[in-house]
């Protein structure tokens, strides 16, 4: 890996290492992090499939409980990210709690785990495109076209500027967001045979097997609102906005989802939601629309269901995007990924990089279709199932890893006397999280639907395994070989221009004005 020597890259960053700055606000940011969640494609796939998959009532419960999870995660994750702003935000925490080696392993877990969480959506999109276009224009497509087609709008629309990203973001989401209410209010408004029951909240719902991995199910839900910090070198005020986006990104998805969850339910009767999932799948909410709202409305929510499924890739495009920048910046990736781009600030070649990698992936998908004429279940069944799986476990193991970088942190500066309410939160977070990882790893043949004696549920974990060796061994030849730029590792942009003004000093010039 050729990243250029530690003068070369300072000269380098100096004029291109940071983002363009006060491009976002709390407004957009907000947005561009609930869009990342798809609520459409939640309350339409992950909602259904938990109660048909995990056999259990209590689905609205998992998400209170997740949201108090995730809430206890955000306290020291929030209060991280009022001393720390990189695009690198998980790794660039783990960095400075826990030293630049593991902040290395993290930054390339990180980047294996959001590509894979970005790429298998393209397979549920290119699929749902394809049945749209049969269904409606009689065309018969494969799903790999329309999922091309999407790498290359994604592309382009992640090399502009970011406020412009958070308003096609915002339009899809606030879209997504109506219609779901109205879903919500017709399903409360003409409930099933128990009527309007309040059952699926009782606790005992939650006993049985599959809990455990009914939570790893819905922990994707609510993936997106630990991306607000990647934007905080973006934001105007990064030390209150970040930390207000995330806690209501939190409280919005955890109350919003819980009550879709919970009028599924009673819009099929609590007795029959079970049976109903298993017997109609994704199509459920379709069937519970039509006989409610009719053909048009529910044809209405086919179309948007898909642009939310687009909205939640570029959402996750952008992210991986300024991972990449990031570790560019830092020595971590070649130099030339953590250059932003001087016409729209953005992470321009990080974008370009996203969708080369999501291009390569798509195509060996589609060319090892498993039937001659393309297996028609293949970018659910394989594609987004694997990778959303993939994705969503290296999320859960950066955040637990991130809780105890957060107190480590706090304890090295000498200020645990003071923030112990927030490393308590942040140490019962991990403990939580554990649990949950723990569950994903007994039952991953489960998640991705694996046949008995396949190594798939063990291959594709060891797949964010190799990441984190790949970045630990890095990481620890950065130390031995170039320690200048070892110690950078997770100060971001903080650190070039420290070395500027210090070279300054040292010349007696002053420092040009950064781009952003």
């Amino acid at each position: 890996m050729t990243t250029g020597s530690d003068s070369e890259i300072s000269t380098y960053r100096g004029q291109d290492g940071a983002l363009r700055a006060n491009r976002i606000g709390a407004a957009g940011l907000l947005l561009s992090v609930l869009a990342a969640t798809a609520p459409l494609m939640v309350v339409g796939g992950v909602m259904p499939t938990t109660y048909a998959v995990m056999d259990i009532v209590g689905a609205p419960l998992l998400f209170v409980i997740l949201g108090v999870v995730m809430a206890l995660f955000g306290v020291g994750y929030a209060e991280m990210s009022r001393h720390v702003h990189n695009a690198g935000a998980f790794y660039a925490y783990i960095a400075r709690g826990l030293g630049g080696t593991a902040g290395a392993g993290a930054s390339f877990l990180a980047l294996a785990a959001y590509n894979a969480l970005q790429i298998g959506i393209y397979g549920i999109f290119g699929f749902e495109v394809s049945a749209l276009l049969e269904q409606h224009l009689d065309w018969s497509v494969a799903w790999w076209i329309p999922a091309l087609v999407a790498v290359a709008v994604t592309g382009v629309l992640g090399a502009l500027k970011i406020d412009l990203n958070a308003r096609v973001l915002g339009l899809l989401l606030i879209i997504e967001v109506v219609l779901i209410v109205v879903l919500d209010v017709a399903f409360a408004a003409d409930p099933g045979p128990q009527g309007l029951t309040a059952h699926a909240f009782d606790p005992s719902t939650l006993s049985g097997a599959g809990v455990g991995t009914a939570l790893c199910f819905t922990v994707a839900a609510f993936l997106g609102f630990e991306q607000a910090p990647v934007y905080a070198e973006e934001t105007s005020r990064p030390q209150t906005v970040v930390a207000r986006v995330m806690f209501l990104a939190v409280g919005i998805v955890a109350v919003f989802f819980a009550l879709s969850s919970w009028l599924i339910g009673v819009a099929t009767g609590p007795d029959r939601v079970v049976a109903q999932a298993q017997e109609q799948g994704p199509g459920l909410i379709f069937a519970l629309s039509e006989s409610r709202l009719g053909g048009t409305f529910t044809d209405l929510l086919h179309v948007f269901f898909v642009t939310g499924i687009f909205a939640s890739m570029l959402a996750f495009h952008n992210v991986v995007a300024r991972y990449s920048f990031a570790m560019g910046r830092e020595g971590l990736l070649p130099e030339r990924i953590g250059r932003a781009s001087a016409h729209s600030g953005a992470p321009a070649f990080g974008s370009v990089v996203q969708t080369v990698t999501a291009t390569v992936v798509l195509v060996l998908f589609a060319v090892t279709d498993d039937k001659p004429n393309g297996d028609p279940t293949a970018p659910v069944e394989r594609l987004f199932t694997w990778m959303g799986n993939i994705g969503a476990l290296g999320v859960m193991v950066l955040m637990a890893v991130t809780c105890v970088a957060v107190i480590s942190f706090f304890v090295r500066r000498g200020a645990a006397a003071v923030q112990w309410p927030r490393l308590l939160c942040a140490g019962l977070a991990c403990v939580a999280l554990l649990v949950i990882i723990g569950y994903a790893l007994k039952d991953f043949d489960v998640l991705v639907a694996a046949p008995p004696g396949s190594v798939t549920p063990w291959l594709l974990p060891s797949v964010l395994l190799v990441a984190v060796v790949i970045g630990l061994v890095w990481g620890e030849v950065l130390r031995r070989t170039r320690p200048a730029a070892h110690a950078r590792i997770g100060l971001g942009n903080q650190a070039f221009q420290l070395e500027r003004a210090s070279q300054a000093e040292t010349t007696g010039n002053h420092p040009t004005q950064n781009r952003s």
